[in-house]
């Protein structure tokens, strides 16, 4: 071996922390990151979820807390999600202006709103009893006109209670414009609307149903989600759609089953791209870490770098507010 090989030693930029943190590709700043939360009616006290260890129901007094809690860590966004203690076919405590969730988002908005965004998850599926995302059918299908007609009504409820932003996720085509023009004629034509614009019927949901109760009732909702077997052109041709009908930005769910998607969202739209770490991606590390068969908040870090890397600017993720603290 001659005394010139190798010149080129990729090691040279490794040997140290501070080297490392210098000459680092991929950076994650809690602004980044947005906290999922859902909030219960009809409960004194917050409600651990079983599948989801750390995350929980809370009550409008424990979400505040929270919600206090991720401002001060410097968390970018809040998500809200609402169960209402009651619920009917058409989801009417969804636009309800005194429904669980139009009170959280009043309480939200009105401590932390200047200092963190507050959006709304925009569906139906925590507020039907059958557990859909839409108006039925009676044949059982969700109808996608009509179940149109009642996110528009939603949105706006959302709107007037204090959402920075609405975040349509059923899937319905047409959504983002008819939530658009509703908030246009009422006069929200300012409000940014993030689209779950590549939102695939995955198996990595099934802890979200224990934290929301929206489990369907019968058959699932591979009629309107995308197939995880789908052309990649066929999620890129969504978003092309959402942002023609006014979307502000694109999200990708679930997120680390789907890097590539998000890289080719990042490549080829011109507006933030969002990815959902979404609830088995968090209860899986959490199974493990509570086993000893992982170090817990290595795989987290790298988990977040990974979809950082893939190019989400903005990742929803359970561990939002921990994460923005090590930060």
């Amino acid at each position: 071996m001659s005394a010139e090989f190798p010149t080129a030693r990729p090691r040279r930029l490794r040997r140290t922390p501070a080297l490392r943190r210098m000459v680092a590709g991929t950076r994650l700043h809690p602004a980044d990151l947005i906290l999922p939360m859902f909030v219960k009616e009809g409960i004194d006290e917050p409600a651990p979820v079983q599948s989801m260890p750390g995350v929980f129901q809370h009550t409008r007094d424990s979400l505040r807390k929270a919600a206090h809690e991720a401002a001060e860590a410097g968390v970018g966004g809040v998500i809200l999600f609402g169960i209402p203690a009651v619920k009917d076919a058409r989801g009417s405590a969804g636009d309800d202006p005194d429904g669980i969730l139009q009170l959280a988002l009043r309480d939200v908005a009105s401590d932390v709103g200047d200092a963190l965004v507050v959006i709304a998850d925009t569906c139906l599926d925590e507020f039907t009893d059958h557990g859909h995302c839409g108006i039925l059918t009676e044949s059982g299908d969700v109808d996608n006109d009509a179940t149109l007609e009642r996110y528009a009504s939603v949105a706006v409820a959302q709107a007037r209670a204090g959402a920075q932003m609405v975040a349509p996720s059923g899937m319905m085509d047409g959504q983002v414009g008819a939530i658009r023009a509703a908030l246009d004629a009422d006069g929200f034509s300012e409000l940014p609307i993030l689209a779950y614009t590549a939102k695939f019927a995955s198996s990595f949901y099934g802890p979200f149903r224990d934290a929301a109760e929206c489990a369907p009732q019968f058959g699932d909702r591979s009629t309107h989600q995308q197939d995880p077997a789908g052309p990649l052109e066929e999620a890129l041709r969504e978003a092309r759609l959402d942002l023609a009908e006014g979307a502000d930005a694109v999200m990708v769910k679930p997120a680390l089953a789907y890097l590539d998607v998000i890289r080719r969202f990042r490549d080829e739209m011109d507006v933030p791209v969002a990815a959902y770490q979404v609830s088995g991606e968090y209860a899986m590390v959490e199974a493990a870490a509570a086993n000893g068969w992982i170090e817990r908040d290595r795989m987290i870090m790298e988990s977040l770098v990974s979809i950082k890397r893939a190019g989400a600017d903005l990742i929803l993720t359970y561990w939002a507010t921990e994460v923005a603290r090590r930060l």
